[in-house]
């Protein structure tokens, strides 16, 4: 069974460079960021290797939106090996839309319980297994597994609007799990939320698969996606994740996003606000708790600057982040400075913890680098805080949103 998806995984990879390769092949000009990964982070630790940035446009640039491809092949000081690609392709005449995310990791994620709120660390109650006391877990609770991810959704635009609609389709498939906190043999026992989440909704606690079929709508009038001046993006999925078709269990779930650019000035359209929010909702059946909405797990990984990924996890989620871009010569847009600030909260049915009861607040600032003046692609050096004494620095390439 592994070998197979690990065949499907690489299947879709190839298709994802093809599109690359079949711009070049037609004479179009690919531009290409050989951009090399130092950082460090709450979740990788220190981290280095390489993110390459692929442009172009795959007819008249005229008419066609540019696409933009994300590569990255990570070490880290946690041990932790990441591989990704990570795109948006639009074809000639922007006729179709074909959005890609493929990962393979060895990697590991510390995990906090859902919801939020104070702490987000929940207590357990150990009736659910045959002991009567409270029992709480004082720190984060370190997960290692292995993920292979494969989605690929292609949308069609309808007529000459900016309205396109699609299908996809979503593998997750998370195994090899290693919950370090997790002991069963003391007295009382050590229960992770990992472990008592998926117990009491029967899923194994060393491995889930969530496939699934997308049906989507998206909006999309923004004047570049590297680095958007102007326009805004609207997306909606709903996934159902069936059993005959690869899932553990059946679920569905819906997410809605929206972004939009204000300019500040009209000669230096770089001086703006931005906007991005989304929401992530399970709405049937469940999810095993690796796979639940949670910050960080977005396409590109961008959400929730100033926490380490999966830190706020849930049922329900929703996100918002506000960034004032400026730029920092008075007649180049070489450089550039953001000021951000952004919001979760998160939802646990299990323990009765609603959305919008608790909202987690972070912030922080950053410098913008644009290397590549014609597809205005930035390198992105971020420095965040939270509210629960969460911080770090945070590197990438291209704008946040």
């Amino acid at each position: 069974m592994r070998k197979a998806l690990i065949t499907i995984y690489l299947i879709m990879v190839c298709i994802c460079i093809s599109f690359t390769a079949k711009s070049q092949e037609e004479g179009r000009k690919v531009n290409i960021i050989p951009f090399p990964v130092i950082a460090t982070n709450p979740t990788v630790g220190f981290a280095y290797g390489v993110s390459p940035g692929f442009t172009w446009h795959m007819g008249n640039s005229q008419n066609t939106s540019m696409s933009s491809v994300v590569g990255a092949l990570v070490y880290t000081t946690n041990q932790q090996l990441l591989f990704s690609v990570r795109g948006n392709t639009f074809l000639e005449g922007d006729k179709w839309n074909i959005m890609a995310d493929l990962r393979y990791q060895m990697t590991s994620q510390p995990t906090y319980g859902l919801g939020t709120g104070s702490g987000s660390i929940h207590p357990i109650v150990n009736n659910d297994y045959g002991y009567s006391e409270r029992h709480y877990l004082k720190k984060h609770q370190m997960i290692e597994y292995d993920l292979i991810r494969a989605y690929m959704t292609g949308l069609r635009r309808y007529e000459d609007t900016r309205f396109f609609y699609g299908l996809g389709y979503h593998l997750d498939v998370i195994y090899d799990i290693d919950d370090h906190l997790l002991n069963l043999d003391t007295i009382p026992q050590q229960i992770t939320q990992h472990y008592r989440y998926n117990t009491l909704k029967n899923f194994s606690t060393t491995g889930n698969t969530v496939s699934g079929i997308s049906l989507n709508l998206m909006y999309d009038s923004r004047d570049n996606i590297a680095n958007p001046y102007s326009g805004r993006y609207a997306f909606a999925s709903w996934r159902i994740n069936p059993k005959f078709i690869g899932s553990t269990q059946n679920s569905s779930t819906l997410w809605l996003e929206y972004r939009d650019y204000f300019n500040l000035s009209e000669e230096r359209p770089r001086h703006m606000i931005a906007l991005w929010t989304y929401g992530w909702f399970v709405t049937s059946g469940n999810l095993p708790y690796m796979n639940l909405p949670a910050i960080g797990w977005d396409m590109f990984s961008r959400s929730g600057r100033s926490y380490t990924s999966g830190r706020f996890r849930g049922e329900d989620l929703v996100y918002t982040e506000v960034e004032y871009r400026f730029p920092l010569q008075r007649n180049s847009d070489l450089l550039g400075g953001v000021i951000f600030a952004n919001t979760t909260t998160a939802s646990s049915r299990t323990e009765d913890i609603n959305l919008f009861q608790n909202i987690n607040l972070a912030y922080g600032l950053g410098l913008r680098v644009m290397i590549n003046k014609k597809s205005r692609s930035n390198v992105n050096l971020d420095y965040g805080w939270a509210t629960n004494g969460s911080q770090g620095l945070f590197i990438s390439l291209n704008e946040v949103f």
